[in-house]
């Protein structure tokens, strides 16, 4: 279950009591930078992507990136910087 972002923009694997999450979604609203939020306790199969890259554990913000890679809790500079060109 992963879906690639359209340049310029990621797709954020979430929750809605991570506070980590909320940070992120705050600093890339902030930046104008666009992003499609996947809550992995309301989406089939999210979860197991998460755990997928992420060595089994649901550790989230997971950010994919339009070259369909992905971080981890990516601070706002990584993002900004791997988006781009």
């Amino acid at each position: 279950m992963t879906t690639t972002p359209e340049a310029g923009s990621v797709l954020m694997y979430s929750t809605t009591w991570c506070g980590y999450c909320h940070r992120l979604k705050g600093q890339l609203t902030r930046s104008g930078i666009a992003f499609t939020e996947v809550n992995i306790e309301e989406v089939p199969d999210a979860a197991a992507y998460v755990e997928q890259v992420n060595g089994g554990n649901r550790t989230v913000p997971t950010v994919v990136f339009p070259d369909g890679t992905a971080a981890t809790n990516p601070s706002l500079a990584e993002v900004t910087a791997r988006l781009a060109p």
